[in-house]
């Protein structure tokens, strides 16, 4: 089978749906690759690095459709690119089918069969095709990048022969694939970085990343977005009003806000109002990834930037990942590529389209003439949901009660067990020779000691220079005990100053590496 690529016909779009590199994988799969002529000029990709790669360039649209099996796209198809669908094709491309039923019906009359690339599902074994990751990663790079174009200063503080350059702050509001890519991007160019996510989970990746977490004074029962796909869910009144102050808070701190805010299918949701905007600095600049859906910030125009009374750049593009078109196009093709290997299991070059899988039912949208949106949910679960328990908080009375129990339950085992160890011995002795007992006693002191320096001690004071210092500690004590039952008093005074300073090399050990721990723990 045939697989071409045609040229976006989408204004401004400069992406290519197959890269040189990506067909010579595709043709690896038993695929003969096409792609119309300057396709991928706008990201750079020649007609001769195409042609380099074994790929047969065609000079128009309408034939490459007419040529090919399967058509790879970008962008939603038009009506054109619609009618020219027939029923042994199979089209995959962006295809927004819950906004796009004219679409579908279009589809399902020509009996073609479509993959929407957005609806691929978020579980772990397709994470390779998950476009919308890849495109949105691109997205929270190019907004820092693009917000760094039109930001007066420096990202990061410097200390010059001029003078000190404060660091630039950065607000991070949604912390999903593209609030995750701009905390990493301001991060490594020097600013400060806040992010803030209705998802509590996201605090230690946000965390990990060198940015700071924004928390609110709010006690609600959070979720953690495995019900919707990875997504944030909506959220009460209450909650949006602490969240809402919080943001008026940080509104004449921050220089540079990044909104990635958006619930699939949804109009984005109002985080940044008019009055924050109006607290923010003269120079200060508004990048708002939601532009598409009505912008967080409601004084954001879809595709322009815009400059308001006090100052502040609004940027409301909705073309960031064609701004990068090479890496965009790479990524994206690299995805269809993967797609293409899930529906090509013999590596024949012919699609076998199983309605069984996951991720290939999962993102079909028309099949043999049916319209199969919405897909049923995924066997496996988006995103494992943890089980939640709750510990109650003990008072300091109560955490002193139950050391002290502790405490009292250790000693009777210890007293349990040094009284029986010495009937014991008092029995043996009633009936064994004098030289047997010393050193059986010997035998039996070792145990002890062996016991209490290595069984009973915590898994995390157990460091490698400590088990070598205890081991030759150990050694050196059991040679002393040796000796304590010598005629000679020298020989005995220098075994028990040996027995002594052996062990107070022991539990000075443990003494100094629990002070080490507790100097990296956090209470």
């Amino acid at each position: 089978m045939k697989i071409g690529t045609p040229k976006e016909v989408f204004g401004g779009e400069n992406r290519v749906a197959m890269t040189p590199d990506s067909a010579k994988q595709l043709q690896k799969l038993g695929y003969e690759c096409a792609i119309e002529s300057r396709a991928g000029a706008g990201a750079g990709f020649s007609d001769a690095a195409y042609e380099a790669a074994g790929v047969e360039v065609i000079k128009t649209a309408a034939a490459l459709w007419k040529e090919v099996d399967i058509v790879a796209k970008v962008r939603q198809p038009d009506a054109t690119e619609l009618k020219r669908l027939t029923k042994d094709k199979t089209l995959i491309s962006f295809f927004n089918p819950a906004g796009n039923e004219e679409g579908m019906e279009a589809a399902k009359a020509k009996g073609a069969n479509v993959i929407a690339m957005e609806m691929v599902p978020r579980i772990s074994r397709a994470q390779k095709m998950d476009a919308l990751s890849s495109m949105a990663n691109i997205a929270g790079y190019r907004a820092v990048i693009e917000a760094g174009n039109n930001f007066g200063r420096f990202f990061t503080g410097q200390v010059t022969a001029a003078g000190k350059v404060p660091p630039a702050k950065v607000l991070v509001v949604g912390a999903g694939v593209a609030g995750l890519a701009a905390i990493g991007t301001s991060t490594s160019l020097g600013a400060i970085t806040l992010a803030f996510d209705v998802r509590p989970e996201v605090a230690e990746q946000v965390e990990s990343m060198g940015a700071e977490f924004v928390y609110l004074d709010f006690e609600e029962e959070g979720t953690d977005g495995a019900a919707t796909g990875g997504y944030a869910s909506v959220q009460s009144d209450e909650f949006r009003e602490a969240q809402l102050a919080k943001f008026r808070e940080l509104a004449p701190e921050v220089d540079i806000v990044i909104t990635t805010a958006l619930i699939p299918n949804r109009e984005a949701p109002e985080l940044w109002t008019k009055d924050m905007v109006e607290a923010m600095k003269p120079g200060s600049v508004i990048v708002d990834l939601a532009a598409e859906k009505g912008g967080n910030c409601k004084l954001t125009v879809m595709d322009e930037k815009i400059v308001t009374e006090n100052g502040v750049t609004i940027i409301g593009y909705t073309d960031f990942p064609s701004r990068m078109a090479a890496q965009s196009s790479s990524l994206y093709a690299t995805n269809i590529r993967h797609m293409m290997a899930d529906l090509t299991p013999e590596k024949d070059g012919q699609i076998v389209h199983d309605m069984e899988d996951d991720v290939i039912r999962g993102a079909t949208v028309t099949f043999e003439g049916d319209i199969t949106f919405p897909p049923p949910p995924p066997k496996v679960q988006a995103i494992a949901a943890k089980p939640k328990e709750v510990v109650p908080e003990l008072t300091p009375e109560e955490k002193r009660a139950q050391e002290i129990a502790a405490f009292k339950q250790q000693t009777k085992q210890q007293v349990a067990l040094l009284g029986g160890g010495g009937a014991l011995l008092l029995l043996v002795g009633l009936v064994a020779p004098a030289s047997f007992m010393q050193h059986f006693i010997v035998f039996v002191l070792a145990c002890f000691v062996g016991f209490q320096v290595i069984w009973g001690v915590a898994h995390s004071l157990h460091t490698p220079l400590m088990a070598v210092t205890n081991a030759i500690s150990s050694i050196i004590i059991l040679g002393a005990l040796m000796q304590i039952g010598s005629g000679s008093f020298l020989v005995i005074l220098l075994a028990a100053l040996s027995v002594f300073m052996a062990g107070i090399n022991i539990f000075g050990g443990f003494l100094v590496t629990r002070r080490m721990l507790a100097m990296f723990q956090k209470s």
